[in-house]
């Protein structure tokens, strides 16, 4: 398990529309288990990767947890 953290420009409901674009069915194809205000979790492939932004500032502090998947949270880490 890894987990990452990253701050963005994006605000928290930004952000996590972008995470379900990149993670979800259309996307990397992950199923969607959980999707609240500032949290997301998918599943899929044997792991999972959950995703927790808080406001700061003008933008997010986000916290990724990941399990079989790091290469493509460091891959969606790069596009924000």
């Amino acid at each position: 398990m890894a987990r990452y953290g990253v701050e963005s420009k994006l605000r928290p409901a930004k952000f996590l529309e972008k995470a379900l674009e990149f993670f979800g069915p259309g996307g990397v194809g992950l199923d969607v288990m959980e999707q609240g205000e500032g949290c997301a979790r998918f599943e899929g492939g044997g792991g999972h990767i959950f995703i927790n932004v808080c406001e700061q500032g003008k933008g997010s502090e986000v916290n990724l947890e990941t399990r079989e998947w790091d290469y493509q949270v460091k891959q969606f880490m790069g596009t924000i």
